[in-house]
């Protein structure tokens, strides 16, 4: 049986870290399939581009969601 490997947990005790974390990760995610997309198109895979640029449109979408939230919740606390 494997075992799961879990990372410890974050020393930031905020409990927006996670959020503004999943936001980080989402628009490096946007970023970085820029490449993916070039990089298919460039070997003329237009199936493959296709696909990375809805993942990075989700992932736009994500981190559009997750920014709105985090002013919400900012706002809240001032």
């Amino acid at each position: 049986m494997a075992t799961m490997v879990r990372e410890p947990a974050s020393p930031v005790k905020d409990k927006n870290y996670d959020l503004i974390h999943a936001v980080q990760m989402s628009l490096q995610h946007i970023w970085q399939l820029e490449t993916y997309i070039a990089d298919a198109d460039a070997r003329g895979d237009s199936e493959l581009a296709t696909w990375f640029r809805k993942i990075q449109e989700s992932n736009r979408k994500a981190g559009e969601q997750g920014k709105q939230m985090l002013m919400s919740r900012l706002r809240e606390n001032s």
